[in-house]
């Protein structure tokens, strides 16, 4: 994926977790809604066959996600996962966007798109079973489509951004669709050692010290800005080599990571916390977890000491968890299921496979292609106002799309793909 867990970090990172660009469009399609209020308490288990009414809030939240995971997939668009290059020394002003974005934005929105994914999946396998026996026969409308989704991620690496999350997704549902049917505690069991799992992993990874320096100006630097400036044909070879490698890397750390976010997803889903989000106290620890955990990475990335930099890029993706959950508790009070409510982003959700795409034919047009003079001169508030601009064009090509056509075009495809086949 990504497939790295998107992040701005001033040295590069071994490419292992997913981009933040992760989306997933097949959710759109794999939902439903139920208008019951669970207790929070309780097992909260709904069958997407009972009803064909969208569950609105997974579609807010899916569409806050999409736009989310730009802001920082946009710092690796340009030269293909080695992300920002800092200046040498850093400047003031890319210390307060990395430290604002290290709260805010890094990892925050890959996972709460991967705990999204989670519950479609869950929502998936009911609509088949009825809350019946998962048999091979009742699952293989799902694989059918989880393979489909591996393919569109395999092209879209090979062909545009090797960041990409749709084949780490499509590997990772095909792992854990058999979870769907577990308790929640069991569920709570298994994100927690897929998650630590990961994390171990990833951490290990992060200490092996770099060969050369990245920064503004370095030597490679300047390397891997002749290739992604150059001729696309040279760009293609070196994307195809890079899906290759994170797909390598994928049984390694990347797997379990994405795995326990979407197991996690399942939990939060069947105790009703997508519906009537958490309590306040829980939102306390969520706030204190996450700002004391970003402290830890910040201190660590601006130490001054390379090792401890990359260490730092481990602890962004467990800081980025409890800060997820608590975009998840604002979007649901603030949507309250009601299809009327953020309609605006409840209909990027629900092109989110489509925006995805194109948010990699707009990224990585603008820097390689049309501008590419801005890998030497954008500082990260200028990437941050390019993302913002993107997101806005976004918000008003999805509210104008559902507006004519019922599925964005990309959606349909995939559903017509993996459309079960007459005998």
């Amino acid at each position: 994926m990504e497939l790295v867990m998107t992040t701005n970090h001033t040295t590069p990172l071994p490419q292992t977790l997913p981009s933040q660009n992760t989306t997933i469009g097949t959710e759109a399609d794999l939902q439903a809604s139920i208008q019951t209020k669970p207790k929070a308490d309780s097992s909260y288990e709904t069958s997407a066959a009972t009803t064909r009414t969208r569950f609105a809030n997974l579609d807010a939240i899916r569409g806050l996600a999409l736009l989310g995971i730009f802001f920082l997939n946009i710092l690796m668009m340009s030269n293909s996962l080695m992300g920002y290059a800092p200046h040498s020394p850093e400047i003031a002003s890319d210390i307060a966007v990395g430290v604002f974005t290290s709260i805010f934005l890094e990892g925050r929105f890959i996972s709460l798109f991967s705990m999204l994914f989670g519950v479609a999946l869950l929502l998936q396998v009911q609509k088949v079973t009825q809350h019946n026996e998962l048999t091979p026969l009742a699952a293989t409308p799902i694989k059918q489509r989880l393979k489909w989704l591996i393919l569109f991620g395999f092209a879209h690496g090979c062909l545009l951004f090797p960041g990409d999350i749709l084949l780490t997704y499509g590997v990772c549902g095909l792992l854990i669709y058999r979870y769907t049917q577990l308790s929640v505690d069991e569920l709570y069991t298994k994100a927690k050692k897929f998650i630590a799992i990961g994390f171990v992993v990833f951490l290990l990874m992060t200490l092996i010290p770099l060969d050369e320096e990245w920064h503004r100006g370095s030597e490679l630097f300047n390397q891997e800005l002749a290739i992604w400036t150059g001729s696309y044909v040279y760009q293609l070879i070196h994307q195809v080599g890079l899906t290759f490698l994170m797909i390598f890397m994928l049984p390694i750390s990347t797997l379990w990571f994405c795995s326990g976010l979407m197991v996690l997803g399942m939990a939060l889903w069947k105790q009703g916390y997508f519906e009537q989000g958490f309590s306040q106290t829980q939102l306390l620890k969520f706030a204190a977890a996450s700002l004391l955990l970003s402290a830890l990475d910040c201190g660590l990335r601006y130490s001054g000491n390379a090792t401890l930099s990359q260490a730092s890029a481990a602890i962004m993706t467990i800081s980025a968890i409890p800060m997820a959950a608590i975009y998840l508790h604002i979007i649901v009070k603030l949507c309250q299921n009601n299809p009327l409510k953020l309609q605006w982003l409840q209909n990027v959700g629900k092109l989110s496979l489509s925006l995805y795409i194109l948010q990699s034919i707009i990224g990585v047009s603008l820097l390689r292609f049309i501008f590419p003079e801005w890998q030497s001169e954008f500082n990260l508030i200028d990437y941050l106002l390019l993302a913002l601009g993107v997101a806005a064009a976004q918000l008003v090509i999805a509210n104008v799309y559902v507006r004519v056509f019922k599925q964005g075009p990309l959606e349909k495809l995939l559903r017509l793909l993996a459309k079960p086949k007459l005998q």
